[in-house]
């Protein structure tokens, strides 16, 4: 996920997006900044939400969980977890009209209940697009920021690996590792930060993971393609790097190439 802009959730188009654009403009467009939220306890913070289409809508807020799939797809959760922050949060104004070009600022409220789990715990913000009415443009745009708000306790970092397995794509394998967030916090792991180096005695490869995310209590699925194929006894040395507060993996297992 990047935090550079707001995750684009879903787009439904019911009509062509591009009616009544201009030459410099989107039919239809929205964005948010910064597409993610650190909040440390009972705070507040401002969301700025831009129009750059060239047409007015209304934008409705909401709030929803938020979960990563095992491979770090991010997703709209109905279900809260534990680690849940949805009731911790509030989100002013509601709903809003914005002009083309205009742009919004919205303030992001946590309140911490009492007795609050240590570390870190995340909800999503909603935004979506509706025409004005009248407009005649049936055309939806969700997009969806990340709120994530630190309880205060004791921080535990804690990352582990299991034994990874090879699975055949076409003439391709993928190596499949699996890593598991132990700690309380969540994990951000840089590109080329979870690497393999494979094995078999006579030659090797170093395979390198994209960036990644793994929420506090999760697991999630690292793939690493490759060609080739290894003789023999073959190992898999797999190696996290680690930063401030959090130490380094480094585990060589025994694999079936």
């Amino acid at each position: 996920m990047t935090h550079a802009a707001a995750l684009l959730l879903a787009t439904l188009a019911l009509a062509p997006g591009s009616s009544g654009a201009s030459a410099g403009r989107p039919g239809l467009a929205l964005t948010a900044t910064p597409g993610h939220l650190a909040l440390s306890g009972s705070a507040r913070a401002t969301m700025w939400v831009a129009n750059p289409g060239a047409r007015a809508v209304v934008v409705d807020v909401a709030r929803a969980g938020f979960a990563l799939d095992r491979r770090g797809r991010p997703r709209a959760a109905q279900r809260q977890g534990p680690r849940a922050a949805v009731s911790w949060i509030a989100v002013r104004p509601a709903r809003f009209v914005l002009r083309p070009g205009a742009n919004k600022a919205l303030t992001v409220r946590s309140r911490l209940p009492r007795r609050a789990e240590p570390g870190d715990h995340d909800a999503l913000v909603l935004l979506t697009t509706r025409p004005l009415r009248g407009a005649g443009v049936a055309v939806r745009v969700r997009i969806g920021v990340v709120v994530v708000v630190r309880a205060p306790g004791r921080v535990v970092r804690r990352i582990v690996v299991r034994r990874p397995r090879v699975r055949q794509l076409g003439r391709a394998r993928v190596l499949e590792l699996v890593v598991v967030n132990r700690g309380n916090v969540t994990e951000r792991f840089a590109r080329g930060s979870i690497r393999v180096v494979l094995g078999d005695g006579r030659r090797h490869a170093t395979l390198r993971a994209g960036q990644r995310e793994l929420r506090p209590h999760t697991n999630g699925v690292v793939e690493f393609g490759y060609r080739g194929r290894l003789a023999g006894r073959a190992t898999a040395r797999v190696v996290i790097a680690g930063e401030v507060g959090r130490p380094s993996v480094a585990r060589t297992f025994t694999i079936r190439p």
